[in-house]
């Protein structure tokens, strides 16, 4: 770690400057009829730093990610408390016209929403009357879908001074007219076009420069951030997240010092080596630092990237950066040499807290490991950290903020259960902190999995039973070679940081629930798997309200004001990683808007039923097939599809259930088939047509297998 920056005058001098334009922009706001162009160009105009910090002491607008710089996602708003809740009611829906997962959250200035939809569509809606003013649909080519592990989602958009931003899922960050939807600028992020590298998280704009960072290191690619002008799109600057070909010259001297904790005998640059930044990010405005919170090594196995073992800097890390030029700060490394996909990306809070008696400017965050961490943002200077869930890799954080990892760590040469599992203890969903009860409130789950290395690994190579390494992943680890023995579950936890303690918690009947939002009412809400969106008492974890939402939920609610009125909105739409062959509900219904007031009456739209047939009977297939069937389809199909007949299916049918003259013509949908159109890979030249036979030999007879005998 550096030496803390020197503290200046910039911060203040900052919001100062970008302040001083707010008057006029307000007076043209106010001429113009709501909802119409030159109210929205006015309305959003005006956001910028100085609006955004502003806004935070009121919160009467949502006009960035995570609300404000700190990403506490509270709302000082009360008009909606414990005590009218109950009479919460539907005021209007939005059909946002996806079928895939919604996990964006919308930003809302002055009555003016933007919000996402899955492959990056862009809607603006007007809250006064829950009307479409435009869309943006950035034409990601739906080829593109498998370059991503986790669905074709996207978690929203960034604004500022009349511009919207969406970094579309195939890479490119466009800028659009906030009160027309026409694009203004469009910059490709990728370095290199021969990797899977993908978009799935919300820019963040900070002193004028749009930050985005990208995803992809299950496919093999290198992580990194890049600051671009938010008026003309020109780059500003660009950190690596983990170091380069150690034969060139590195970037900088944060790369020079990361090399000296991988192994070069592994060619990590070979694979990458990973730490992609493809979510948190926040920023302190007076210390001027932007956070970022990096990704697991590529690939998974530590001593297949890096033999000779190392931290394998900066890999699932907070690290800090000077915004204005984006050189290394300081770091604070979670998970030294990443074994376990144990991403940093989750989202973090900035708070202000009381420890040991003294006042504490820190980072909070709950990642993947299952580790609560309160660090010193400051310096990166370790402060605590426990554990919220179960966890087996480590017995906790010494003082020097290392883990204390257990003897099943690293034992990658037998099949063994880390707990938690690569789909983490915490994942995307949104966290939120009230400074009223001093709590953090935050979706956790258990999503089991047992692995095991593959020792045979080769980068891209064909591996037959690793886990989509026929669509370009690369683990060097093998999935549920032995069956794992502990229980998925999901729970709502209100999390102590200064006690480091759980205060309560709520169980939920499946793991993947949707982030949390609280208020100065004493209210935490938030969307569950099983398709309802809850409000609860903070304080004491009471449920005060329930309305159904007709499909899961993931993305986090947001809360705001419109001519007096405060409005709570939240998108749905089942899907994610977890989403594609899983699910917690029966009904099912397209990404949809809801935004809910006291006194709402608006009648809620229609909730379909899942069409799921009975389990596959019928197609004929050759028994002795079943077993290279198997690692074929563990290859290719297994995380969109899931386990023919065990699994339901998520937003991606399930096999099992398809009807018999699909499977029969199995063949007629992975060469070339129409649902190509959709997001399905092409199998063409990834499968031969003896492959194709083995998997539907796997699909029948596990149909056949668990089907109850008469």
């Amino acid at each position: 770690m550096t030496t803390p920056p020197r503290r200046t005058g910039r911060g203040l001098a900052w919001l100062l400057a970008t302040a001083l334009a707010m008057p006029l922009a307000a007076q043209a706001q106010s001429a113009a009829p709501k909802g119409s162009a030159a109210h929205i160009s006015a309305a959003t105009q005006k956001v910028n730093g100085g609006f955004i910090a502003s806004n935070a002491r009121t919160t009467n607008d949502w006009p960035t990610h995570g609300l404000d710089y700190a990403e506490t996602r509270h709302s000082r708003l009360d008009q909606i408390h414990t005590g009218n809740v109950k009479d919460l009611g539907l005021v209007w829906s939005y059909n946002l016209e996806s079928k895939r997962g919604v996990e964006s959250t919308p930003l809302v200035v002055d009555g003016i929403m933007y919000v996402t939809a899955s492959w990056s569509v862009v809607h603006a809606i007007d809250v006064r009357t829950g009307q479409r003013i435009w869309t943006y649909d950035p034409q990601v080519p739906r080829e593109a879908g498998f370059k991503g592990c986790c669905d074709v989602v996207n978690r929203g958009v960034a604004l500022y001074e009349g511009k919207v931003y969406v970094a579309a899922y195939d890479g490119r960050l466009v800028a659009l007219d906030a009160a027309t939807g026409q694009r203004l600028w469009e910059k490709d992020t990728i370095i290199d076009r021969r990797f899977s590298y993908t978009i799935t998280g919300a820019p963040r704009v900070v002193k004028g420069k749009v930050i985005i960072g990208n995803g992809g290191a299950e496919y093999g690619v290198r992580g990194y951030v890049t600051a671009y002008d938010a008026k003309t799109g020109e780059q500003k600057w660009r950190w690596f997240t983990v170091p380069g070909d150690p034969s060139k010259p590195f970037e900088d001297e944060s790369m020079a010092k990361a090399a000296k904790t991988w192994d070069p005998a592994g060619k990590w640059w070979e694979a990458g080596g990973g730490g992609t930044a493809w979510d948190a990010m926040a920023f302190d405005p007076e210390l001027n630092l932007l956070y970022i919170g990096t990704g697991n090594g590529s690939p998974w196995a530590h001593k297949k990237r890096s033999p000779a073992g190392g931290d394998n800097l900066y890999l699932a890390s907070i690290v800090a950066l000077n915004p204005d030029t984006g050189k290394y700060v300081w770091h604070y490394q979670e998970t030294p040499g990443d074994n376990w996909d144990f991403t940093s990306t989750q989202p973090m809070i900035l708070a202000d807290l009381v420890l040991d008696g003294k006042k504490r400017k820190v980072v909070m965050h709950a990642p993947k490991n299952g580790f609560f961490f309160i660090i010193d943002r400051t310096n990166g200077q370790f402060i605590s950290a426990k554990n919220f869930v179960d966890v087996n890799w480590a017995t906790g954080y010494d003082k020097s903020g290392r883990p204390i990892e257990t003897e099943i760590a690293r034992k990658g040469d037998r099949p063994r259960e880390v707990i938690p599992s690569a789909y983490g203890a915490r994942n995307w969903h949104s966290m939120s902190y009230n400074p009223k009860t001093g709590l953090v409130y935050m979706p956790v789950q258990g999503v089991p999995i047992s692995l095991v290395d593959n020792k045979d690994w080769s980068f891209n190579g064909v591996r037959p039973g690793e886990p989509h390494s026929n669509m370009g992943w690369n683990l060097a680890m093998f999935a549920n070679v032995e069956p794992p023995t502990s229980k998925p579950f999901g729970r709502l936890l209100a999390w102590d940081p200064v006690k480091q303690q759980a205060k309560w918690a709520v169980e939920h009947v499946s793991p993947w629930n949707g982030g949390t939002l609280t208020t100065a009412g004493n209210l935490v809400f938030q969307g569950t798997a099983d398709g309802r969106f809850i409000a609860y008492n903070a304080t004491s974890g009471e449920k005060l309200w329930e309305t159904p939402t007709g499909t899961g939920v993931i993305a986090a609610p947001t809360t705001y004001m419109v001519d007096g009125k405060q409005y709570v909105s939240i998108a749905v739409g089942w899907g994610g990683v977890y989403g594609l062959a899983s699910r917690a509900t029966d009904r099912q219904g397209p990404g949809t808007v809801y935004t809910f007031a006291v006194g709402g009456k608006a009648p809620a739209p229609a909730f379909v039923a899942y069409q799921m047939s009975k389990l596959v009977e019928g197609v004929k297939y050759n028994p002795q097939h079943v077993p290279e069937g198997t690692a074929l389809y563990v290859s290719n199909c297994v995380f969109c599809h899931g386990v023919p007949g065990v699994d339901r299916g998520g937003n991606i049918p399930n096999l099992g259930y398809m009807d018999a003259a699909f499977i029969e013509n199995l063949d007629k949908f992975v060469f070339k088939g129409p649902a190509v159109a959709r997001g399905m890979p092409d199998f063409t030249g990834k499968l031969s047509a003896d492959d194709v036979e083995k998997i539907k030999a796997f699909i029948q007879g596990t149909a056949d297998a668990i089907r109850p005998k008469k």
